[in-house]
Formats: structure tokens, sequence, C-alpha cells
């Protein structure tokens, strides 16, 4: 018996900062990777491409396992950054991991809107899944909300770490960036 989970996630911040810098931020794939996972969980594999291990999750207190995904991480010219899962593993249930499939799409991008700059973006989860004998006989719509539930709070730990690490981490790159081309002034002035 297949199911299907989904959810997604909105995200507005303003952020004060001149859109030409905050687009070259972005531009930067690996600072976004660290903002929304714990760099001990991060590997990275290229440029573009990102493993993420994920906290170990529980499934209506029955299934524990944790989910590696590889993510591609591209930005455009205008600093929008998109995301998509490339792979997925799911640890310690093998008889999921073969019948499990996901499907993350993402989108950051700047905007300016009547002198603001904000960052928005969307993420979509969607999990496919093959249950295992046990379930078989929950109602799906127990499962469904179980499902749909779990994908939810993961979409929301990440937008938490975005709304609190990234602007940290964008506000301190711009301070150093800022230090850095006052330093270089310094040394070029007689």
């Amino acid at each position: 018996m297949y199911v299907r989970f989904n959810a997604s996630e909105s995200l507005e911040i303003i952020v004060e900062a001149e859109i030409s810098n905050l687009q070259h931020y972005l531009r930067q794939p690996q600072r976004l990777v660290k903002a929304i996972a714990n760099p001990t969980l991060m590997e990275q594999l290229s440029n573009e491409r990102f493993r993420l291990k994920m906290r170990p999750l529980n499934f209506m207190e029955i299934y524990h396992f944790q989910p590696t995904v590889v993510l591609q991480v591209t930005t455009d010219s205008d600093g929008t950054v998109i995301l998509s899962s490339q792979e997925c593993e799911i640890r310690g249930l093998e008889y999921i991991d073969r019948r499990f499939s996901l499907n993350l799409q993402g989108r950051l991008a700047p905007a300016k809107v009547n002198g603001t700059t904000y960052l928005r973006g969307k993420a979509d989860l969607e999990v496919k899944v093959e249950l295992p004998p046990p379930l078989w006989l929950t109602p799906k719509p127990l499962l469904e909300m179980a499902g749909n539930s779990l994908l939810k709070s993961v979409l929301l730990r990440i937008k938490q770490h975005l709304l609190s690490q990234l602007l940290d981490d964008y506000y301190r790159w711009i301070a150093s960036d800022n230090s850095e081309e006052t330093k270089y002034k310094i040394l070029l002035s007689p």
C-alpha cells in the first residue's frame, strides 16, 4: 500500500540591506545550506551539491529513522536560490528505504518593494512510500495526517533556521566585507 505525504512552507523576511549586496551573498550556496543544516550533519559534495543528514525522526511513535538527502543548490544571476533534492536514503529502516521517494523543491529570492528589501521563499516537500505490513490496517487518513504533520515540522524547522541563522550570517558577512573594504581604502590612502 503506497501513501503520499505533502507539505509546503512560505517565507518572507525584511532585510536591512541593499538588494545588490543580498544578491551577491545569495550566489554562495554553501552559506544557505549552512544556515539550514547542522554543520556536523552536512557534507559538501561539490560547489552545488550537499549531503544532509536530518536529525532522527519517528513516525507514529513506531518507526525511528534518519533521512539523508543530497541537495542541488543553484543560484541565478539575480541571486535567486533554487533547491532540489537529488537522492534520498532512509537509514534505520531498510524496508522503507527501498520503497521510498522524496521530492524537495525550494526557491529563495531577493526582492525590492517600495524601497524595502525582502527575501521571499517557498518550499514544497513530497514523500511517497510503500507502507510496511504492520501499518496496512491503520486508516489512511490517520497515516496521511501523521505523515503530513511530520513533513510540515521538518519544513518549519528549516524555516526557523533560515529566519535566525541566515540573517545573522548575512549581517556578519556584510560587516566583514565592509571592514575589508575599509582596510583596503586605508591602505591606499596617502
